[in-house]
């Protein structure tokens, strides 16, 4: 693995911030942790912007909770970092997701946001 403990570190801020505002079903705090124009690819059709990832968390299911797991990352470039993960989302009512999750984060200010995330389901 070619993780950094740094990127690691910036990736797991962000990260657990989403993973909160996912867990307590808050699609606009979810939203918040997105650039203005992140490009947003989950098991839906992509969107663009937070609007539409705010939506999407809203359309999913009460109770729903993600776990995540940093497999690698990169540093393309000065403020940028590229991350790898596994993750599991939970449900009350059926069995976990197992997904992968590509996710780029960029420096916006003195925080992090992700710019572009990209689910894979892998069977």
């Amino acid at each position: 693995m070619t993780s950094t403990t740094e990127d690691t570190a910036v990736l797991s801020a962000v990260l657990d911030r989403w993973k909160a505002a996912v867990d307590a079903h808050q699609p606009e705090r979810v939203a918040a942790q997105f650039t203005e124009d992140a490009v947003f690819q989950g098991l839906h059709p992509y969107s663009v912007g937070r609007q539409g990832v705010a939506a999407y968390y809203d359309s999913q299911p009460l109770g729903m909770k993600a776990a995540y797991r940093v497999l690698e990352t990169r540093r393309p470039a000065d403020g940028v970092v590229l991350g790898y993960l596994a993750v599991e989302f939970s449900f009350t009512d059926r069995p976990p997701l197992d997904v992968k999750l590509s996710v780029l984060v960029t420096r916006t200010g003195e925080d992090w946001h992700i710019a572009h995330y990209q689910v894979s389901r892998l069977d």
